[in-house]
């Protein structure tokens, strides 16, 4: 699955690269990314240099050295691995207020072609949880509220020892912004996202499970396992 979805993102990226200067992509930060990101870096034919480089959501109160901070991770898995034309990292330090309106300005200065996302067990994309989620959000980063399905989450990854460990709010990026994007590929492996993976195929177009609203998006590629598959 991350193998495939790998090759078509490189085919992706190297078809816009073939039509226009320069891309710009978003990243996931998440362990069901990783087996995708390793693939991805050892594609062929790509021109890093021309491609700048975003993140979706960073936690607020995560020391900056922190390895579950995701940005850190995704230095490891990728921002470091390949030269970047450059790398757009949220960083909620020392105004995270200002740092909205800082990174909202960056993603606006042109079209985002490509994100590279998943779905959280309780159907989230990016920080956009099914309490916070607004499908006609004004907005297009905000800092929002976790809730305890998504902060467990974060334990069950191995990412935190235990919940009172996890943040409470984070800063992302939201529905209206991720769908703006040219090209989705959302990669959801693993038997505890089959929920999610179900609801987000075939229940309705609603919040309570935020990444239904993929199935507006006009070019959105689900990659799911065995094990995420609903109807397997």
């Amino acid at each position: 699955m991350g193998a495939a979805a790998a090759a078509d993102i490189a085919g992706a990226l190297v078809g816009c690269l073939s039509r226009q200067s320069s891309v710009r992509m978003v990243f996931a930060a998440a362990p069901s990314q990783a087996e995708m990101l390793s693939a991805l870096v050892t594609q062929p034919g790509i021109e890093w240099r021309r491609v700048t480089a975003f993140h979706m959501d960073e936690y607020v109160g995560v020391d900056p050295a922190a390895p579950a901070r995701f940005a850190n991770w995704l230095d490891a898995h990728v921002f470091t691995r390949l030269p970047f034309a450059a790398v757009h990292r949220i960083t909620p330090e020392p105004d995270a207020e200002a740092e909205i309106a800082r990174y909202s300005s960056l993603l606006n200065e042109a079209p985002i072609d490509l994100i590279c996302l998943g779905i959280g067990v309780n159907g989230h994309i990016a920080f956009n949880d099914p309490p916070v989620a607004d499908f006609n959000d004004p907005l297009d980063v905000k800092i929002v509220e976790l809730d305890e399905v998504c902060r467990q989450q974060q334990v069950d990854d191995d990412c935190f020892p235990d919940l009172g460990s996890v943040p409470h709010r984070a800063i992302t990026l939201t529905v209206p912004r991720l769908l703006r994007a040219g090209r989705l590929f959302c990669v959801v492996p693993g038997a505890v996202k089959r929920d999610a993976v179900s609801k987000t195929l075939h229940g309705p177009l609603s919040t309570n499970c935020p990444a239904s609203i993929l199935r507006n998006h006009e070019a959105c590629t689900l990659y799911i396992d065995r094990d995420s598959d609903p109807d397997a």
